[in-house]
């Protein structure tokens, strides 16, 4: 089993064993477990993080755009290396255009079942999607899977890399703390697509829904979560470790979740909209 697999076992909110008991259980160091990525250099990471703070602002930059803004602030950059890290990051510019991005030839692609559905319960739709965490020195991965209807985030993971292991134990976890959804909507990232993910799905009785081509606006919601999580956390702290990371963006949603109240909720926070939901 590689080591991504293994730490994708590894679950900080398990009731009885802590994360070194279960990282000497699945045989991984604690220091491997909560390890960030240190692959690019001091500048790229400038870059990354300056190209992610204007992507939320504006995101129908693709590469070419973003360089004339990066250059604008001093930076001398070409778009090959604007593109590479865009990539990396896993951002695109949200525009339709004839192929906006390359999935998996190999994975099965589900079709679209939110058109024209009224979405008026929790539980009835989840989605999830990816985004990404600067740190000090390297970067993160973050996933979210959140509830459609109260915006409530059900579960999130991080992970140093875009192996689909932390997206399947954020799944896992969701579906056992809440349930399951009717039907799951995702964009068409491999992470999603991939057997690891859609088995968890499908072992469930889930309905499987997937964006097309001009459906970015289906990510509304949760790309909405993003910008408040940098802006109001990540942005204002420069995290160290992960581990610091972690403590951070799970205070923060803990906030987000019980002690935020959204004009959209008619002024409650999602977990109060979604379990009084429920109960009625």
């Amino acid at each position: 089993m590689s080591r991504d697999r293994k730490k994708a076992l590894v679950s900080p909110e398990h009731g009885r064993l802590s994360v070194v008991g279960q990282c000497r259980l699945v045989r991984i160091s604690r220091s491997s477990y909560y390890h960030s990525a240190r692959g690019e250099s001091e500048l790229n990471l400038a870059l990354m993080g300056a190209i992610d703070r204007q992507y939320l602002q504006t995101p129908f930059y693709g590469s070419r755009q973003m360089v004339r803004h990066l250059r604008r602030c001093g930076y001398a950059v070409g778009r090959s290396r604007i593109r590479r890290l865009m990539r990396t990051m896993g951002l695109q510019a949200i525009y339709q255009k004839p192929r906006t991005s390359i999935p998996n030839t190999q994975h099965r692609i589900y079709p679209y079942l939110l058109r024209d559905l009224a979405i008026t319960r929790p539980n009835q739709v989840w989605c999830a999607d990816i985004t990404y965490i600067p740190m000090h020195r390297g970067f993160m991965y973050l996933v979210a899977v959140m509830d459609w209807r109260t915006r409530a985030v059900l579960s999130w993971r991080l992970s140093n890399t875009m192996d689909s292991g932390f997206c399947v134990s954020a799944l896992e976890e969701a579906l056992e703390r809440y349930g399951k959804p009717e039907i799951f909507n995702t964009d068409q990232g491999s992470q999603f697509t991939s057997d690891d993910f859609t088995d968890v799905l499908i072992k469930a009785g889930v309905l499987i829904s997937m964006d097309g081509k001009g459906r970015w606006m289906d990510n509304v919601f949760i790309e909405r979560l993003w910008r408040s999580l940098k802006y109001e956390c990540v942005y204002l702290r420069e995290f160290e470790s992960g581990h610091q990371a972690k403590k951070e963006i799970e205070d923060w949603i803990n906030f987000y979740n019980t002690g935020r109240p959204h004009s959209s909720l008619l002024d409650k926070t999602p977990m109060e909209v979604y379990n009084e939901i429920k109960a009625a």
